[in-house]
């Protein structure tokens, strides 16, 4: 592709490095931008530069938050005592979308995948035990990809928490075996979410 400005290169450059978009993609939002108004120009960028210096992690699940704790841990209408365990932020909007969930979350960050270095420690498991052991939390809904790793997590955050006086659930198969979440489409991730099953430790 070629330029006639070295401005413009390198900013099709910046937004040809997000994640999903291509060059062709990159030139349309670039064009776009210069069409704006300065201000409008201005506002956009603050907006991003806002969010990078200030967005957090909740503190109680890992979620992102723009205070200490995020607004659903905060709702008092949730069901505090039901902690959806998913592998990603999107995953919690993907299920929060359905509107067939009331109970409040934890994002582990990941999945158990040893053949990339990623381990137990290496995710918020730890934390989510903490959890358990100082609130009244009655059931963990295991909402993770069905897929190896995703069981392989499952199965191992199970065995952590079977001494402990908890039910563990998973979400039904409606979500297909090797598919991820948030790639589901909200009716049958709902589905999935309501028809949840009990979880069984085979030893």
């Amino acid at each position: 592709m070629n330029f006639s400005s070295k401005l413009l290169e390198q900013a099709v450059e910046a937004f040809a490095s997000l994640p999903g978009i291509g060059k062709k993609s990159a030139l349309r939002l670039v064009l776009h931008l210069v069409n704006k108004e300065n201000i409008d120009v201005k506002n956009f960028a603050q907006a991003l530069l806002t969010l990078k210096e200030n967005i957090r992690e909740c503190n109680t699940c890992h979620n992102l938050s723009d205070q200490e704790l995020c607004t659903i841990c905060e709702d008092r209408h949730r069901k505090q005592e039901m902690v959806c365990v998913v592998e990603s932020i999107r995953d919690v909007m993907a299920i929060e979308n359905t509107g067939q969930y009331r109970g409040v979350y934890h994002v582990l960050g990941g999945v158990i995948k040893p053949i990339d270095g990623i381990g137990p420690d290496q995710l918020n498991i730890d934390s989510l035990i903490r959890r358990i052991d100082q609130k009244q939390v009655k059931e963990i809904v295991m909402a993770i990809s069905p897929t190896i790793e995703g069981e392989t997590t499952t199965f191992y955050i199970s065995k952590q928490l079977k001494d402990k006086n908890i039910n563990i659930s998973t979400i039904a198969r409606g979500v297909a075996f090797g598919g991820e979440l948030q790639y589901a489409d909200e009716l049958t991730l709902g589905r999935s979410i309501v028809a949840r099953t009990p979880y069984n430790i085979s030893e």
